[in-house]
């Protein structure tokens, strides 16, 4: 790089939880080397954090074990106030031919795997603020400023904002499905359409949520009610357009009783706590995870279907492979926007994520819709994998990202850094 001066070593467009963590990643694990790399995260619309005894946001994720080891190596758990978070020990999953408390209702257990729990269900702003403080606190820059265009240099990246030009040898690109950069680098993305919107919102129930996640599996989509720390319960209502619209369109008690009725009442009457919000569903996948001296991570890179709930823990892992990729390149003398680290990381998630985005599909497709022999064969696949604790085992170890090629951080948490 001798003879062009370039601000940022890695800067990350997008300062969601994803992007954020990458960020902290990156300049943690330098900021006391010797030849440590200079991080810049460009994030115009940075959030404030929740009050502790504040109302819970409706839009929450259900954050795996990597993830939670992630957020530790990244320092951003512990700004995660812990009376917001609400660890779940079961999930129940159950097709609308059944009842959740029939035996062949399939039930995961943290203790099938030998786990206190399966994960946590927090909002994905404590996780955002969280990492963005984590970030700063570790010496990182946060610049409040807006994309505008991205030129590719030979050895650097010129990305110009609404008050100048920053250059960088690394552009990260972390803002999203309607990723900017992934437009500005020219790397083509396959958009699909569900058909679907998923509307969220929390709701207060009769009975306890008893630190559980349920999924019912309905021929017009998929209802899941998340367990929440204050006792109510986040819903992620996923359902064909038009039936999206005349849930909408209803009036808050109307729209109770339809979710009862959905629900099949495993937790009794609901209440609505919150407004309700929808939002589209559509798969997205990036031809290409890696170009010229830039690289996508979550969904600027990739968006499944949030059946799974395996959303933003796929891009957490995508943060912490491709910080792993540049931090190896960096202590090897490497540039860190070369290529050789660049591609590393594109192998490596590629090859985790097109199977399961595939899987989840398979799922959407023969689970949440149609009632078909290949559906009917689906439902019966419940029942064999409730009767075998191995396979329940096996399921488990990977929702919980403790399965396959894993990252250090996601292995080791706080230690990756020693």
């Amino acid at each position: 790089m001798s003879g062009v001066r370039t601000d940022w070593d890695v800067l990350v467009i997008g300062g969601g939880p994803v992007g954020a963590c990458a960020a902290a990643l990156l300049q943690r694990a330098t900021a006391k080397a010797r030849r440590s790399l200079t991080v810049g995260l460009l994030e115009p619309a940075r959030p404030t954090p929740p009050a502790p005894d504040a109302p819970l946001d409706a839009r929450v994720s259900a954050w795996s074990r990597a993830s939670e080891r992630i957020l530790r190596a990244a320092g951003a758990w512990e700004h995660m106030a812990p009376q917001r978070m609400e660890p779940y020990e079961r999930m129940c999953v159950w097709p609308e031919t059944l009842s959740a408390r029939s035996p062949q209702a399939l039930m995961f257990d943290a203790a099938y795997a030998g786990e206190a729990n399966l994960g946590v269900i927090a909002e994905n702003r404590l996780a955002q603020c969280a990492a963005l403080e984590a970030f700063a606190a570790s010496g990182g820059t946060i610049l409040p400023e807006t994309l505008s265009a991205v030129t590719i240099g030979e050895q650097a990246v010129q990305v110009r904002t609404g008050s100048g030009i920053e250059r960088c040898r690394l552009l990260i690109g972390a803002d999203g499905a309607h990723s900017r950069v992934r437009e500005a680098v020219g790397l083509f993305a396959h958009a699909h359409s569900y058909g679907q919107k998923a509307i969220v919102a929390n709701v207060r129930t009769e009975r306890p949520h008893e630190h559980t996640a349920w999924q019912r599996f309905l021929r017009t989509g998929t209802l899941a009610f998340l367990p929440l720390a204050d006792g109510s319960s986040s819903i992620v209502w996923s359902v064909d357009e038009a039936v999206a619209g005349e849930l909408l369109g209803m009036d808050g008690p109307a729209f109770e009783q339809a979710l009862l009725t959905a629900s099949d009442g495993v937790l009794g009457t609901v209440r609505l706590c919150t407004e309700r919000a929808a939002l589209p569903l559509r798969r997205v996948q990036a031809e290409r995870f890696t170009a010229a001296r830039c690289a996508l991570i979550g969904d600027a890179a990739h968006v499944v279907h949030p059946l799974a709930g395996q959303g933003v823990n796929l891009g957490l892992l995508d943060a912490a492979a491709l910080a792993e990729c540049v931090l190896r390149a960096h202590r090897a003398g490497e540039d860190p926007g070369a290529m050789s680290p660049l591609r590393r990381y594109e192998r490596w998630r590629k090859s985790e994520l097109v199977p399961l985005a595939l899987a989840i599909d398979a799922f959407n497709r023969f689970l949440a819709h149609g009632a078909g022999p290949l559906s009917r064969l689906a439902q019966r696949g419940l029942s064999w994998v409730n009767r075998s604790d191995e396979v329940k085992r096996f399921f488990i170890t990977r929702a919980l990202g403790l399965a396959g090629e894993l990252p250090e951080a996601a292995r080791r948490g706080d230690a990756w850094l020693s």
